[in-house]
């Protein structure tokens, strides 16, 4: 059902589209950006989602007073071959070598989009779309509307996507090459020569690499919607990525809008709100009792190995911290005895939780996370210390840039020093007790 558009003064608002990629990760800037534009009373929004999207995005909208944004669901084509029997969220994929046709199954959504934009009345201003909805160009030209990219990804990362595609540097790099220490080999990246990078830090968006060949070709249509775009909207600000911002700018097209950090546009849960989940009332009691706690949580999309994490869950406990853990999948077994023997220390979440609620708490003094942009920013935003283990898309980047540049987080080393290689328990141990004993950077915490 559209909405009657907002009106301030004597002008009506402009119309603004929205439709991320569907993935709780896209999705929840773009809810963040609704909040920014709301509040400010910009624009009058009509957001695009699907039938099995749409409670995950009226609850984020309606958490900030933006339940009157018109949602418009669009129907998700069936038995897409590939893709699980009623996924219609990358979080739902088994395997990330189903990612690709997911992506494709996506585009499937273009005879609806257009239908229902067409007939929008006030007639869409703008179309804001995520790049993996790289069709939306198309559309946006036949409709005449005017579309910018919205991309949740570092401006860092962003520039050495570009880099990579200029240099090249998989000409000289190669698997498993190594300097003489016997580390990975590094490429020096010619604009920024301080900056090294090696074959897997290039490689990690492509994900298996079974998949390189239409991960590679996706990403070419990707760069040619950033490309023919009007413009390019990052969620950053220049005191965290002044350089790259510039140089994005001054070289490449088309211009990016720096409009972050979005999770500041969220309002806190209030404390008193009756449906406070069973995990932040564990928060504040460590916070009573004047208990530091680590939050972990290792993203949605990457499907993590059981052995993989009860390394985690031993390192954890070899820690001997007090911690929260958002687990996934819900079904992961942690190891026999591992929750209750913890149980007086942590607390195991198999639930989807509210991040930014977690860190911004005050109990939150350490974050132990896969390194994705969200994530960053708003634990940056909260001023929670970092622990970084990059494991694929733009994580390895944002790893280079907060460990080695902006020197705010540790890393996470796997037993060979790539993002395929196990990390041990005792890694994640020593990782840990330095993140929450002291030695990282941090900003105030945010009270």
């Amino acid at each position: 059902m559209a909405m009657d558009s907002l009106t301030f003064g004597n002008h009506e608002l402009p119309h603004v589209i929205i439709f991320p990629f569907l993935a709780k990760g896209h999705t929840i800037p773009l809810i963040q950006l609704v909040h920014h534009l709301r509040h400010h009373q910009i624009a009058t929004v009509t957001f695009f989602t699907t039938p099995g999207n749409a409670s995950f995005v009226h609850a984020g909208l309606s958490c900030d007073g933006d339940d009157d944004v018109a949602v418009v669901e669009l129907d998700f084509p069936t038995d897409v071959v590939g893709i699980p029997p009623g996924v219609e969220s990358a979080e739902g994929l088994t395997s990330m070598a189903s990612f690709v046709p997911f992506v494709d199954a996506v585009s499937l959504l273009l005879p609806q989009f257009e239908e229902s934009v067409a007939a929008m009345q006030p007639p869409a201003s703008l179309i804001v779309a995520d790049p993996f909805l790289y069709w939306t160009n198309e559309s946006a030209a036949r409709l005449g509307v005017p579309k910018v990219s919205f991309f949740g990804i570092s401006a860092f990362a962003q520039v050495m996507r570009e880099l990579r595609i200029r240099h090249d540097p998989c000409v000289v790099l190669r698997p498993g090459d190594v300097d003489k220490d016997g580390n990975p080999a590094t490429f020096t990246v010619p604009e920024f020569p301080h900056i090294k990078l090696t074959y897997e830090d290039f490689m990690a968006p492509f994900g298996d690499p079974s998949a390189v060949g239409p991960m590679m070709e996706l990403d070419t249509k990707l760069g040619k919607a950033i490309e023919e775009s009007h413009g390019l909207m990052i969620n950053t600000f220049h005191g965290l990525e002044a350089p790259y911002i510039e140089f994005w700018n001054e070289h490449v097209r088309p211009r990016a809008w720096p409009i972050g950090p979005l999770c500041l546009a969220e309002t806190a849960t209030a404390p008193d709100t009756a449906a406070r989940p069973s995990w932040m009332e564990w928060l504040d009691e460590k916070a009573a009792a004047g208990r530091p706690v680590l939050y972990v949580a290792l993203g949605t999309l990457a499907a993590i190995p059981e052995v993989q994490l009860k390394e985690v869950a031993d390192g954890l406990e070899r820690a001997e911290v007090d911690f929260i853990w958002a687990v996934r999948p819900k079904t992961i077994d942690l190891g026999l005895g591992f929750e209750d023997r913890t149980k007086k220390r942590g607390i195991v979440v198999r639930e989807w939780v509210d991040q930014l609620d977690i860190l911004r708490h005050t109990s939150v003094r350490g974050f132990l996370s896969h390194g994705g942009w969200n994530s960053v920013l708003e634990s940056v935003t909260a001023g929670v210390p970092l622990a970084v283990w990059p494991m694929n898309a733009d994580q390895p980047f944002n790893a280079k840039l907060l460990v080695d540049e902006l020197k705010i987080a540790a890393m996470v080393w796997t037993n060979d020093r790539t993002i395929r290689g196990l990390v041990p328990s005792m890694e994640i141990s020593k990782v840990v007790r330095e993140l929450m004993h002291g030695g990282v950077a941090v900003w105030e915490k945010r009270r």
